[in-house]
């Protein structure tokens, strides 16, 4: 069995750079499409101080920015010092800080920030419930905070048909590389928030469509190994790494449109307020 370990955060390996252009054609392609919805469901403001938990490489606070103009600010945290670096270059010059933390522990005193946004990173928290509540803490009363998380993994087969291949190659991983779909029950998200704290929540779902103009495009950022299913992909040995492109080349068939891929992604949006 193939032995590897993921760094805190999942999405990047101990000790590396981000490969930046790898992760934008891997996810951030995606989750922009998205980030308006979740500062609209923040009901972020200009002027005001905005709280990104797991910012990655910066997605949401490069939208934020031009939404905040000259008065806001943006603290951007991220348990990974590799994704901070990234979106500092990102950000430079802008109302933009990063502070290295987990988001089950923000270092931020009580009700300072004016909204708290978190895009696809609730569902890789160990203890969910725990930074919900850290959400709601550093939250200024009566203000929102929301997240953006991905839906089921046949409402997202960029990377739900990844995941099973890969599940197949490495048994002992299976609940780590479908924890990107951890969070894809509507009423369970909707009850962390309110067990959390938060009043007036709100879920809801929201699809966007993208073309990919060849498996080639899809695949190269797989190979290079930046995210959570990437690494486990390159750690195979190079039979089985045949096979799962063989697998999902196969499956990733039906969405075949015009010579690429027409493929869809689903999101869930939620809110509360405290």
């Amino acid at each position: 069995m193939t032995n590897f370990t993921f760094a805190p955060g999942f999405h990047t390996s101990g000790g590396r750079q981000v490969d930046a252009a790898a992760y934008e054609s891997y996810i951030g392609r995606w989750s922009r499409m998205f980030v308006h919805d979740l500062f609209v469901a923040a009901e972020v403001a200009n002027g005001d101080a905005v709280l990104d938990v797991a910012t990655g490489t910066g997605e949401a606070a490069v939208v934020a920015r031009s939404l905040l103009r000259e008065n806001g600010f943006i603290v951007g945290t991220d348990i990974s010092a590799a994704m901070l670096t990234v979106a500092s270059a990102r950000m430079s010059g802008g109302p933009f800080a990063v502070v290295a933390a987990d988001g089950q522990a923000l270092p931020f005193r009580d009700g300072i920030f004016g909204a708290v946004v978190c895009q696809l990173g609730l569902m890789f928290f160990h203890d969910t419930a725990k930074g919900l509540a850290e959400f709601r803490r550093v939250l200024r009363s009566d203000r929102r905070a929301a997240a953006c998380v991905i839906s089921s993994p046949e409402r997202a087969p960029m990377w739900g048909l990844l995941a099973e291949a890969l599940s197949r190659h490495l048994p002992a991983h299976r609940d780590t590389l479908f924890l990107s779909f951890a969070l894809a029950d509507e009423m369970h998200l909707r009850r962390l928030f309110l067990d959390a704290g938060f009043r007036d929540v709100r879920a809801r779902r929201a699809r966007r469509e993208a073309f990919v103009a060849s498996f080639d495009e899809y695949w190269a950022p797989i190979e290079r190994g930046v995210g959570l299913m990437p690494q486990a992909y390159v750690a195979l040995p190079a039979p089985a790494q045949r096979a799962v492109r063989a697998s999902v080349r196969r499956h990733l068939a039906r969405f075949k449109s015009d010579g690429g891929y027409v493929l869809g992604v689903e999101m869930l949006i939620a809110s509360g307020r405290r």
